[in-house]
């Protein structure tokens, strides 16, 4: 096991990446047959084929998901997915023709880096070429090479964000979990509640916490407040419905919640994403859909796992575009305790 969403048997993740222009894209192929879900919470989402995993409509099957920097224009790197699908006889039986459904999102990342420099749809089927199961790299990779955090007192006191994965097992039941950490706010550890990366302080040297930030002056446009967006992955080897999938995304925001302040912002556009493999075959499938029992216990899982995915995609990070880490600023810290 990998601590990585390539955990979940029939997983496999592709990441290309532009580091000059500061920007990437991000594919999670799920083979044949996975029911997928999605659920939006930020308030300026950018996404595609949302509607196709809607439980009351009649596409059971999702074949990839596509995560990009870019804006709305890095949505054409699902293109690229679609195009590397069909090559391979993948999609939706459509009578006349297979129909890769490729649902995705993107996040912004314009201004680190070059405005200029998007995800395209060669660099998606790049992505696919690179996908594999196994250890997935993290940090300045795929969706979230141009990824930042902590934009609460602009960009000169913003971090840098990045990619980052989980896994949980508990006995045959696989969760997993993969996202692009671009938040207005805060990253916090769940687990000591402290700070790990966000708005810093004047000094830089340490954090402003955002949420203060945004309470004491609620009335200040933020200038840099259209550059955001947290999109991610959960994944499940058990069976489930198109409702249960969706219940399982929901539940995985609060992983957002509990490792991002604030969150689902108006200037976020945050999207989490659920395939469920087991109904296609791969190993640890349930013979029937899962129970209310047992969806809650996957939700559950896949909420811890998007909250340390998204501790790990901080922790990292590289410096890139004149953004430092979170180990500039530990170690500036450690300086100062010397």
């Amino acid at each position: 096991m990998h601590d990585s969403i390539t955990d979940v048997p029939g997983i496999q993740v592709g990441h290309a990446q532009d580091p000059a222009g500061c920007t990437g894209c991000t594919v999670v192929l799920c083979g044949p047959g996975a029911v997928g879900a999605a659920d939006v919470r930020g308030g300026g989402p950018a996404t595609r084929e949302i509607d196709t995993m809607n439980p009351a409509n009649v596409v059971r099957e999702v074949h990839a998901v596509y995560l990009g920097g870019g804006s709305a224009f890095g949505l054409a790197g699902a293109t690229g997915v679609v195009r590397w699908l069909e090559e391979r006889g993948i999609g939706f039986d459509a009578g006349v023709a297979r129909v890769p459904i490729v649902p995705g999102a993107c996040l912004f990342d314009l201004a680190v880096g070059s405005p200029r420099a998007r995800p395209d749809e060669a660099m998606g089927y790049e992505a696919c070429r690179n996908a594999a199961a196994g250890r997935v790299a993290q940090g300045n990779v795929g969706a979230g090479t141009g990824a930042s955090v902590g934009k609460a007192a602009g960009p000169g006191r913003m971090m840098k964000g990045g990619l980052g994965t989980a896994s949980r097992i508990s006995g045959s039941l696989v969760v997993g979990a993969i996202v692009a950490v671009n938040c207005f706010g805060d990253v916090v550890d769940p687990a000591t509640g402290s700070v790990v990366a966000g708005t810093l302080n004047e000094a830089g040297d340490g954090f402003c916490p955002s949420l203060d930030l945004l309470i004491a002056t609620p009335g200040a446009k933020n200038v840099f407040s259209g550059g955001n967006t947290t999109i991610g992955v959960v994944a499940t080897n058990a069976r489930l419905t198109k409702g249960q999938a969706h219940r399982v995304a929901i539940m995985a925001q609060d992983g957002l919640a509990r490792a991002i302040v604030p969150v689902h912002t108006p200037w976020d556009g945050d999207t989490v994403f659920c395939l469920a493999t087991g109904g296609a075959g791969h190993v640890g499938a349930a013979a029937a859909d899962a129970s209310d029992t047992e969806v809650a216990a996957i939700g559950a899982m896949a909420m811890d796992c998007m909250a340390h995915a998204i501790v790990n995609a901080v922790l990292h990070a590289e410096p890139l575009g004149g953004l430092p880490c979170c180990r500039d600023v530990r170690a500036h810290q450690a300086g100062a305790e010397r």
